[in-house]
């Protein structure tokens, strides 16, 4: 006999009101006690996703440990193929579809466990995630031509996601985040050169294209990588004891910041106080524990989502907040490379950045420069690990904002290095002119170069700009530059009779001129080796 059976016999019995109580107990705990039986998914998967073309995607989500879950891939009324797998002792559960060779849709894909949760509009196309900081996630509606890049963004077989900026040291399982087809309505505050650079495949290719974008405005670096990937490197040894201090500091801290909130709260009730603590402010240690610089905390917080699901590679703009500790980012930035490689388990994927652009006042006579050793520290990644690429620009910057809104062509010059080297189209240059070699002739230092496709054209003025050169005293000083007939280029200057060492557009905001016939600026180097300012700084 069920509770509401026998309540209706004995209403006005003490069995009876308890009965009615249960009853009612069970209606109310009725969606609780199923929503704990449901099949869940990361919110990778939804309406309007992009399936990665020609490999395994893998499909993940929880549901009752033990439970069975079926996942099927078809076109709605037919399953093209099915897959089952039971939920482990911690409810987690995971499959691999089939590699889908055929671009397009729609697909409807459908998990089935106590319940049935199905996902329309699923595209098979190229996912590309697009991280990093300020520069990647600046939005195409604070770019150039905002109103007319919004108005031309009808491209259905676009999809956009973005993930929010959560620092923890908590490995997250999911995030608040949805799917969405490219729109003049969604566009706007996606990732410009995110979408730039998405447009530029999708009509290049013609295939479907899913961009992930979860760029975080000011990160550093190793922010992004898994905080033991740090912990257990000597490189980072000075890194991460300057953090574990802040975090020892950290209960005391929050407790004297507390008290003064409470006490400004106690004054406010009294009188209109002015001097509240503000969250944003050094005052609270919550800013560093749950910010974007804590060694781990985006990882945890926003990649980790999304790490697994199936991706043809990865765009990156970053580097700003690491230009105080350039020489380290020598071996941090290859290090959160590979770790993203090994922890996505699908190889050596694709991952091509930009270098940082020019910034800030232009200087009249040579210096050192921390932004110069980060833009080498990031072009020396290319030898370090395979399939990568920079895309320089140098010539595109502004001196009085960090924030370039040219960012259609920060974008193009992404997608050169994508259809070249990953998609293998003929004709589409993409590697900057890259210094090769030195030899010194008297008074003169000529210098070899790499990828001058089309040779040199000098930009605006005839003769090359942007070279200085230095003795054995290292004190660099203004050159002289000519293109010679076999494509190297002569250095020299009145009064460095004895030269040793050659740069080229080496400082915070250089003035330069030199692109190859292609259109590529060269990429900025220098030929010595001598301790940089930001050498010591680890």
């Amino acid at each position: 006999m069920t509770l509401s059976r026998l309540a209706s016999i004995l209403p006005n019995a003490p069995l009876g009101r308890w009965a009615c109580r249960l009853a009612l107990l069970a209606v109310a705990m009725g969606p609780l006690a199923t929503a704990r039986a449901d099949v869940a998914l990361n919110n990778m998967f939804g309406d309007h996703m992009v399936l990665q073309q020609g490999i395994r995607n893998k499909v993940w989500g929880k549901a009752d440990p033990g439970e069975n879950v079926t996942v099927s891939l078809g076109n709605g009324t037919v399953a093209a193929q099915t897959h089952t797998t039971t939920a482990g002792p911690d409810g987690a559960w995971q499959v691999l579809l089939d590699a889908v060779q055929e671009y397009g849709g729609p697909h409807v894909l459908t998990v089935k466990g106590k319940n049935t949760v199905t996902f329309h509009d699923v595209l098979i196309g190229e996912v590309w995630v697009c991280a990093g900081q300020s520069n990647m996630q600046w939005s195409v509606n604070a770019s150039n031509d905002p109103d007319l890049e919004r108005a031309s963004a009808n491209f259905p077989q676009i999809r956009l996601i973005s993930v929010p900026q959560v620092g923890t040291q908590e490995p997250q399982w999911n995030f608040a985040g949805k799917w969405q087809a490219c729109t003049p309505e969604t566009v706007g505050n996606f990732s410009a050169v995110g979408y730039f650079f998405g447009r530029q495949l999708h009509q290049t290719l013609g295939v479907p294209v899913g961009l992930i974008n979860n760029a975080w405005g000011g990160s550093a670096a190793e922010a992004w990588v898994k905080r033991d990937k740090l912990a257990g490197d000597e490189r980072f040894k000075g890194l991460m004891e300057r953090w574990e201090k802040l975090e020892a500091a950290y209960p005391a801290a929050k407790a004297e910041y507390d008290k003064k909130l409470e006490e400004w709260k106690a004054a406010a009730e009294k009188a209109k106080a002015e001097g509240k603590p503000a969250p944003n402010q050094p005052g609270n240690p919550d800013g560093q524990m749950k910010g974007n610089s804590r060694p781990g905390n985006i990882h945890s917080g926003v990649l980790t989502p999304s790490i697994g699901y199936g991706i043809k590679g990865a765009i990156w703009y970053q580097g700003e907040s690491n230009a105080g500790r350039a020489y380290q980012y020598r071996a941090l930035f290859p290090l959160m490379i590979k770790s993203w490689r090994d922890e996505w388990g699908l190889g050596d994927f694709p991952f091509y950045w930009v270098q940082l652009a020019d910034f800030k006042a232009e200087q009249a006579a040579p210096a050192d420069s921390d932004w110069a050793e980060l833009r080498e520290a990031q072009t020396m990644t290319m030898k370090a690990l395979p399939a990568t690429g920079e895309a320089v620009i140098i010539d595109i910057g502004e001196g009085k904002d960090i924030h370039p809104k040219n960012k259609q062509d920060v974008a193009k010059r992404l997608a050169r290095w994508a259809l070249a080297e990953t998609y293998k189209r003929d004709g589409i240059a993409c590697r900057s002119p890259l210094y090769n070699g030195m030899e010194k002739q008297g008074t003169k230092i000529l210098l070899a170069f790499d990828h001058v496709a089309g040779g040199w054209r000098p930009f605006d003025v005839a003769e090359p700009r942007g070279f200085t050169i230095a003795g054995a005293d290292r004190k660099f000083v203004t050159a002289k530059a000519a293109v010679l007939p076999d494509g190297r280029i002569e250095v020299s200057a009145d009064g460095v009779a004895d030269p040793v060492a050659v740069r080229y557009a080496w400082a915070d905001n250089p003035v330069c001129n030199m692109y190859s016939g292609a259109g590529l600026p060269l990429t900025p180097f220098r030929t010595d080796d001598f301790p940089g300012v930001t050498a010591a700084n680890q």
